[in-house]
């Protein structure tokens, strides 16, 4: 009863006019920024947070159409993968292996409505998943003091961090740069500045988001600029759009199986939706067996990976509501919004501020509904949105960046900073140094800080009292299995082959 009246409150505040109609419009932007190939989830919702401010609007409107970004994004990204064989993010790399095959046999409208109906479910599947154990882990989460807490944080770096990158080294250089990025400033405890070379500017920090903004949209345009807008529009074709409800009711048991999997997948710390995706595909694929013809374009194949990437990405937001620990690239940034909003995810979110968690909850509900209500029949229309030349779009995300970081602070600085993160994250990108771990590092090295010193002052300076109880033992033995696994399982889980002409 008690899941049931939280719910209640939850949809008496999302369904409110203007929050539905901030739903659509997330659904819709997030949709294209999800098919526009390279754009990704994390890079649309970093672009999209500063416009938040800039709109004015409050916590749960803020969150409302960051989230609807965010699931039209994982929506989007098959949109590319069908018709081009251009994976619009990551996640949907595995969508290619049976949705491009189904378009080259005439059958682009089927699988599109394919994937938009499996997405549905395995979001809707997620987010009932997020409502019914978020509120368990919570509790368990108060059993954490200062010394499991840093474990735990020790275990986002280690498994987001490990996941980011091929190379662990790359990672583990990329998760001190930020670390080292968020001691910048005043100390609280000693009220010394730390690492600001005297400039009166960084004495109260870096502001995550001019990081985020910098490290995500501004390197994307600067890749752009390189490659003199080379990526030019987007030419597709699509047969006839009609509900195959032969193949839907077909792929019901894969759909099912499917988000289940993703959806454990990305409760992972780290995992994300691309292992979610690659792990729905490959169970799937074992027990439809060699006379499944996976990988020849057949609707389960189309079914599997979308169910289970937009699993993950509900089941990503899990972690991080209840220990304030990211899932995935893309909850590392909503966590930056929600700490901006003076909202501080954890344990006691859901008793402290249960109206901006349970109408999260209600507007996912409803974002899903939407997603689904807009990309059967609107698929035409964002195939047309796509033809739009990427030297019309990069300067409008240049726009927007600006814009919106300087109507968080009206700081010239700021804007300067940004720039020379778009710098640093276009460096770094060359060199195949991962960007989230830094993100993640500045989002989370003061708190790991403020854990240490707790724990230090707890244990009048003893270090051992780091692994003094079974959790922080037992986090701590993931962390390292987390950091290390990678390296072996690379060889497993590499990226199959796309089907070419």
């Amino acid at each position: 009863m008690e899941l049931l009246s939280n719910l209640v409150m939850g949809f008496g505040i999302a369904l409110s006019p203007f929050t539905l109609l901030l739903a659509v419009f997330g659904c819709f932007i997030g949709t294209i920024i999800g098919a526009l190939p390279g754009l990704g989830p994390s890079n649309g919702v970093a672009i999209l947070i500063p416009l938040t401010f800039s709109m004015g609007l409050d916590a749960t409107s803020a969150l409302v159409l960051m989230t609807a970004v965010y699931y039209g994004a994982m929506y989007g990204g098959r949109i590319s993968s069908i018709l081009l064989n251009i994976p619009g993010d990551e996640p949907a790399l595995m969508t290619t292996l049976d949705g491009y095959p189904m378009a080259k046999a005439g059958r682009a409208g089927d699988a599109l409505v394919i994937s938009g109906v499996a997405s549905f479910t395995g979001a809707f599947l997620a987010t009932v998943g997020l409502m019914l154990l978020a509120p368990l882990l919570a509790g368990v989460a108060f059993l954490f003091g200062p010394a499991e807490y840093f474990a735990l944080y020790l275990l986002a770096f280690a498994t987001l961090g490990g996941m980011a990158s091929n190379n662990q080294a790359k990672a583990a250089i990329a998760s001190c740069i930020g670390l080292g990025i968020a001691m910048i400033g005043v100390d609280n405890n000693s009220g010394l500045p730390r690492l600001t070379g005297g400039n009166l500017h960084l004495f109260d920090g870096i502001d995550f988001l001019v990081a985020i903004v910098g490290l995500f949209a501004i390197s994307e345009v600067f890749f752009f600029i390189e490659s003199h807008g080379k990526n030019t529009s987007i030419g597709v074709k699509l047969g006839k759009v009609r509900v195959p409800w032969k193949d839907l009711w077909h792929t019901r048991w894969t759909q099912l199986r499917a988000s289940l999997v993703g959806f454990v997948a990305g409760i992972l710390p780290g995992a994300g939706a691309s292992l979610g995706s690659f792990m729905a595909y490959m169970s799937e694929k074992s027990i439809a067996g060699e006379k499944g013809g996976f990988g020849t374009g057949v609707a389960k194949g189309v079914a599997a990976p979308e169910a289970g990437n937009n699993a993950a990405a509900g089941g990503a937001l899990v972690p991080m509501l209840t220990l304030g620990v990211p899932g995935s690239g893309t909850t590392a940034v909503l966590l930056a919004l929600l700490m901006t909003l003076n909202i501080t995810p954890g344990p006691t979110l859901f008793t402290d501020q249960p109206e901006v968690v349970w109408g999260l909850i209600a507007s996912l509900l409803i974002a899903n509904v939407v997603l689904l209500l807009i990309n059967v029949p609107m698929v035409r229309v964002f195939v047309h949105i796509l033809s739009v030349p990427p030297w019309i779009l990069l300067p409008g995300v240049t726009m927007i960046s600006f814009v919106g970081i300087f109507s968080l602070s009206g700081s010239y600085f700021d804007l300067l900073l940004m720039v020379a993160f778009g710098a640093l994250g276009y460096v770094l990108r060359k060199i195949d140094v991962p960007t989230v771990p830094i993100i993640l590092g500045i989002l989370l090295g003061g708190n790991m800080e403020d854990a240490l010193r707790r724990a230090m002052v707890l244990s009048d300076g003893d270090w051992t009292y780091l692994f003094s109880s079974g959790i922080s033992i037992g986090l701590w033995a993931v962390a390292v299995i987390g950091f290390v696994a990678p390296m072996f399982l690379r060889n497993v889980l590499k990226k199959p082959q796309r089907v070419t002409d």
